[in-house]
């Protein structure tokens, strides 16, 4: 006796399906693009089928495409929850952005008087706002901005042509990306001279290759990602420019981090500030838009106004100089120090100024929220991304007692519409709250509340 095959329903055809997806939604999209998408759901539909399970309406698999291809525009508020308290956490984006900067580049959707003199209707510089305050807030002559510091050293190197650039030992590092010092130089053109050793060295140190010719100009490198205690020794930045002038050097000083606030008035260690190296001698100084400046990732260069000229003239300039919305989101980034805003309206200095006793005011109402499970915690933040290494601020935050601490930070990071990102310290999830806007809150509590539950 034979058995007749099994017949598994069958999906409904491509054509059919683009004629729901077309009927339900007004919206033109490129075809082939809804065609790639229709064939994979009904893939999916055809493997269901297989496996059983009972056939879908054509509204469901309609759902499945129109979700499969919206899923590849991401949403205004597709945003992580940080309560790791690394403030300028690389894996999160480093710094986030002001209100105003978001706002700022937001008009970049429409035409922008980028590169035209509105005076005379003629080409003109290309946005110049950005650099005008940077002028402004360092003293410099004149600045420049770049995609990014590592962009805008390489442009400094290159001044020195095929001449030698002299680099204390002690600041031949590793900026980041595997990216060094000494492959930078070699990169531009320039010959490597070190001088000092790793621990120490004096400004004396750097006299012999100057006074030789064997250098055009002096590298100095702010150690803004590591720090080196005990026998050591640096030379003073206004000695050493004033042996580099002397033997007509000039001196280029990468600050990193380039804070635009004195770091001490927050209880953390003094970072020199670009208008500090101008004053003691340096040539031009470079520094990042993205760490302790707060704004958006961009090389920021500021100095002599000759060599600045020099550096915008180089045929690399053009490959990093940077888009019109980096640019205006510099620009408004910058403009909130020069209208005394940074403390209150720049993300990274908010976190870094926000009180002890509002911080707990907050994680008092957080941990209430979240259930018996959560108790306030003193903690300490860190700057991060780069910046002050090694340097600490007093924090309070939320610790969340659970047997499967490393279960419920992999939880937090999923079950939420945000991603909430924390940290383990002797088996308690900590959630320290100076990295998490006070609009987070409510949020926070929640997706920690489902993850728990998720957990028994």
């Amino acid at each position: 006796m034979s058995t007749k095959p099994v017949v598994h329903p069958r999906p409904p055809s491509v054509d059919r399906l683009l004629t729901s997806v077309r009927l339900r939604e007004g919206v033109q999209r490129q075809h082939d693009v809804v065609v790639e998408a229709a064939r994979a759901v009904i893939g999916e539909e055809r493997a269901r089928l297989a496996a059983g399970n009972d056939p879908r309406l054509v509204d469901a698999l309609v759902d499945d495409v129109l979700a499969r291809l919206d899923a590849q525009v991401p949403l205004d508020d597709d945003y992580v929850i940080n309560a790791t308290g690394v403030i300028i956490h690389t894996n999160l984006g480093r710094a986030p952005w002001p209100e105003i900067a978001r706002i700022a580049v937001g008009g970049t959707t429409g035409y922008l008087p980028l590169e035209i003199d509105r005076a005379t209707g003629r080409r003109g510089s290309r946005y110049r706002r950005a650099e005008e305050l940077l002028v402004a807030l360092t003293g410099a002559d004149d600045a420049l901005v770049t995609n990014n510091n590592a962009a805008a050293l390489v442009l400094a190197v290159g001044l020195a042509g095929r001449g030698g650039v002299v680099v204390s030992r002690g600041e031949l590092v590793e900026i980041g990306g595997g990216v060094r010092i000494p492959d930078i130089i070699r990169r531009a053109g320039a010959k490597l001279v070190e001088v000092g050793t790793t621990n120490r060295t004096r400004a004396e140190d750097f006299e012999a290759p100057l006074a030789e010719g064997r250098a055009r100009a002096v590298l100095r490198v702010h150690p803004s990602n590591f720090s080196m205690a005990g026998f050591t020794e640096s030379p003073d930045p206004a000695r050493v420019a004033e042996l580099a002038h002397q033997h007509g050097a000039f001196v280029i000083d990468d600050l990193g981090s380039g804070a635009l606030l004195p770091t001490e008035q927050f209880g953390l260690a003094h970072e020199p500030t670009p208008a500090e190296r101008l004053a003691a001698g340096s040539d031009i100084v470079t520094f990042s838009g993205d760490k302790l400046v707060g704004g958006p990732q961009a090389g920021l260069v500021v100095g002599r106004g000759d060599l600045i000229a020099r550096m915008r003239r180089d045929p690399l300039a053009r490959a990093m100089r940077p888009d019109k919305a980096t640019l205006l989101g510099v620009a408004a980034t910058l403009g909130l120090y020069r209208a005394g805003l940074a403390t209150s309206q720049i993300p990274v200095w908010v976190m870094i100024a926000t009180s002890l006793h509002d911080l707990r005011a907050r994680a008092e109402r957080v941990a209430s929220r979240i259930g018996p499970a959560a108790s306030v915690a003193d903690m300490s933040s860190t700057i991060g991304g780069g910046s002050l290494p090694g340097e600490t601020i007093p924090s309070v935050g939320v610790a969340v007692a659970t047997p499967a601490a490393d279960g419920l930070l992999a939880r937090i990071r999923q079950c939420g519409r945000h991603a909430v990102i924390g940290r383990i310290e002797d088996d308690r999830v900590l959630l320290d709250l100076r990295t998490v806007h006070p609009d987070q809150d409510r949020q926070l509590a929640v997706t920690l509340r489902v993850a728990l539950a998720a957990g028994r």
